[in-house]
């Protein structure tokens, strides 16, 4: 992807917060705004530049946002929540990326992720001996029907190309 000319062009803004020098500012809006169904989050942490009205936006990585918040859990989980509803509110399709142990059990820090998202999509790099395979799994798609299983994937010049029938390593995790 050429996104050094996709920025030049306007069409593409890559935004960097630091996560723990944004939970201060979290903190305080979360106490501010005690008993609020939804909060300005874009207005304290200016996610989305003033006039760039994206269709799409990627959180990479909420892993890194619940880490910063420490042992307060439950500032992270009404943040988390927060966030979602507010990209809801401007219908853009966003992407949370987390990250998790090579075959996981739990998906993200809290779960409430996995619990507000449309979609889960996991993205494996199994290890077995010295070889690695990539694959992929729809563990959750809201409104949709997906295979439940493990597919094997390579990420190629012409993006993810996904093979649901290759076998992925036999007896994954046993």
């Amino acid at each position: 992807m050429d996104w050094r000319g996709l920025e030049k062009k306007g069409l593409l803004e890559i935004v960097r917060k630091e996560p723990f020098s944004m939970t201060t500012s979290i903190e305080a809006m979360l106490a501010k705004a005690k008993g609020e169904l939804l909060i300005d989050i874009n207005e304290v942490l200016e996610i989305i530049p003033k006039g760039f009205q994206p269709d799409l936006i990627a959180v990479d990585s909420i892993t890194a946002i619940a880490s910063a918040f420490g042992k307060k859990e439950d500032g992270y989980r009404i943040f988390i929540e927060q966030l979602f509803r507010y990209f809801e509110t401007l219908t853009i399709t966003s992407f949370f990326i987390s990250e998790t142990e090579q075959m996981p059990t739990i998906y993200s820090s809290s779960g409430i992720e996995e619990f507000l998202a449309d979609g889960v999509i996991v993205f494996y790099a199994i290890k077995q001996g010295n070889v690695r395979e990539n694959a992929l799994e729809v563990l959750k798609l809201r409104g949709a029907k997906h295979q439940k299983k493990i597919v094997a994937m390579q990420i190629t010049d012409r993006g993810i190309e996904v093979y649901p029938e290759q076998e992925v390593f036999g007896k994954i995790g046993e």
